[in-house]
């Protein structure tokens, strides 16, 4: 596949000095947007337990539901690069059940690697899932999953004891084989460091511009909910208002009957005075034509 975005092309990017474009996505249809607008990579991210299912934490996003997303985000995919993020408690339990859930993630998904959070802790589940074949990029700093241990969305890094722990993190999730790692909730200084000790990219968010890639939620780029404004996210549209504003018109027009119009509606051709015989040909409904059957 031509310029098919792989682990290798990151790296080369890494190198090259050229920034990695990385956006959750959770559907066929916005996969072919992002696609087609050049987005390197697409994260179905366990956050469409937030912005999909309308839950508080990430926490209750299942394996099924994400290999659920992963196959309708890989139709709608033909050159970015598709991370499936392993899910609260699919890795944490063993060493074994981590490498069965990932590679449930490629086998039934059609995930090309995995994404999963934690430092050092998960190096041997790392390596296991490498070894089994399974790319990996690792996820250090504020970590969802770990909200309740941290006492909410905290900073991650900002002492200096704190900083070098993270430090220590990146370093193990990359000699554990890591292909690259995203960084989220830190001081940009502190990301900026371990941007510069990796041989591997790293993927920011809220970890300021240093990082050899950045990734938002496309939900929150595109400003889908008002009430949600961290200050890592800008808003790249306000479709909030957009989508809301054409959903209202389009209310009015049906119950002021501008709507359909009969522009938008069917008509017999001139020479037909009745319903025609069983198989005969009719206008299809999305154009061309289609053979009476008597049936809808």
């Amino acid at each position: 596949m031509a310029n098919k975005v792989t682990i290798h092309t990151l790296r080369k990017m890494k190198q090259a000095g050229e920034r990695i474009g990385m956006l959750t996505c959770y559907d066929a249809t916005f996969a072919r947007i992002l696609d087609g607008a050049g987005a390197e990579v697409l994260l179905v991210g366990d956050s469409l337990g937030n912005v999909f299912q309308g839950e508080k934490t990430t926490l209750p996003v299942t394996v099924d539901q994400i290999i659920y997303h992963l196959r309708a985000v890989c139709r709608g995919t033909s050159r970015a690069h598709v991370v499936g993020d392993m899910p609260f408690m699919s890795y944490q339990t063993s060493v074994d059940e981590a490498v069965r859930n990932a590679g449930r993630l490629v086998a039934e998904g059609g995930a090309e690697a995995v994404k999963l959070e934690g430092g050092a802790d998960f190096d041997e589940v790392i390596r296991k899932i490498v070894r089994a074949g399974i790319p990996v990029m690792g996820h250090i700093g504020l970590t969802p999953q770990s909200v309740h241990r941290m006492g909410g969305y905290v900073i991650q890094g900002r002492d200096e004891e704190k900083a070098k722990k993270l430090l220590d993190d990146a370093l193990a999730l990359e000699a554990a084989g890591c292909y690259s790692v995203v960084l989220e909730g830190i001081p940009a200084t502190v990301a900026e460091e371990i941007t510069s000790k990796l041989s591997i990219p790293t993927i920011g968010i809220g970890a300021g511009p240093s990082c050899d890639g950045q990734v938002l939620v496309i939900y929150d780029l595109l400003g889908m909910d008002p009430s949600f404004s961290p200050k890592f996210v800008k808003r790249y549209a306000q479709l909030h208002e957009t989508i809301g504003g054409a959903v209202r018109t389009y209310l009015e027009e049906v119950k002021s009957a501008a709507f359909p119009s009969e522009a938008h509606s069917f008509q017999m051709t001139p020479q037909v005075r009745s319903v025609p015989d069983a198989g005969a040909e009719l206008p299809g409904l999305y154009g061309g034509s289609k053979a009476q059957t008597g049936s809808n």
